[in-house]
């Protein structure tokens, strides 16, 4: 473990939090200004704990058109890892704990991240309103559905309202497997683990369409197993039941 890895990797942060807000402050920040901010953050923090960061289907997310992202989520170093892994202007929608961080949090909604209460149906609908208004003007939008991060990399139930999105707007959802950031950045805690590999698998878009609002559970159901199957869980276990949730969001 390496507390010196941490500290420069909250170092990083700052570096491109605080001009985010002084931008935002005096009227100037652009999504181009932080998409390249983004880019050399997610580059340096994962140089920095000594990622080897391997991404197999990348040509699944060519061109320019916008996805629905869907991942597992096991560490807080999912977020460089995808933020290198997916191309295109790409933008998180993130619960509402995080806007809180001083500075951090400023800096997140300057940029076009997108704040969720996941406790609150009517700020999370309307949150997943804004995401949906994202995606028409071409950026994609990464939710992780599990809403949490799991603790033994075990994929978690997944939340409908991202699906909902998809549907509503009839955009592609690109499932995502990420494996390994767990050993990285464990959950709950905040020491980096050097030296890991990252494998990040990027599947064929499904195109929510042929489901229509009534298939969504179905939807839901085979976006969790082809995240499962690329990770090397028993996809069988989604199809005798298991994990669907009916909350939101």
């Amino acid at each position: 473990m390496s507390l010196q890895t941490t500290f420069m990797g909250i170092f990083d942060t700052a570096r491109i939090c605080f001009p985010t807000v002084v931008d935002a402050m005096i009227g100037r920040v652009t999504l181009e200004r932080c998409d390249e901010r983004l880019d050399w953050w997610a580059r340096k923090v994962l140089e920095d704990a000594d990622v080897d960061l391997v991404v197999r289907g990348r040509e699944n997310a060519s061109g320019a058109r916008p996805f629905v992202v869907m991942s597992n989520h096991q560490s807080l170093f999912d977020i460089p890892v995808v933020f290198r892994a997916i191309p295109g202007r790409l933008r998180m929608i993130a619960k509402k704990e995080l806007f809180n961080v001083p500075i951090f949090g400023q800096a997140m909604k300057a940029a076009g991240f997108i704040r969720i209460n996941r406790s609150n149906h009517v700020q999370a609908s309307a949150s997943l309103q804004v995401g949906a208004s994202m995606l028409q003007d071409g950026t994609r939008v990464w939710i992780a559905p599990e809403g949490t991060r799991s603790k033994t990399g075990a994929l978690l139930p997944f939340k409908s309202g991202g699906f909902r999105m998809a549907i509503e707007t009839n955009t592609p959802i690109l499932p995502v497997a990420i494996d390994g950031t767990r050993h990285v950045l464990r959950a709950k805690n905040f020491v980096v683990q050097e030296h890991h590999r990252v494998v990040v698998t990027i599947m064929p878009p499904i195109d929510p369409a042929p489901y229509g609002a009534g298939g969504r559970n179905r939807l839901m159901r085979d976006v969790r197993a082809a995240i499962a199957g690329a990770l090397g869980h028993d996809p069988g276990l989604i199809h005798r039941g298991a994990g669907v949730a009916t909350s939101p969001a």
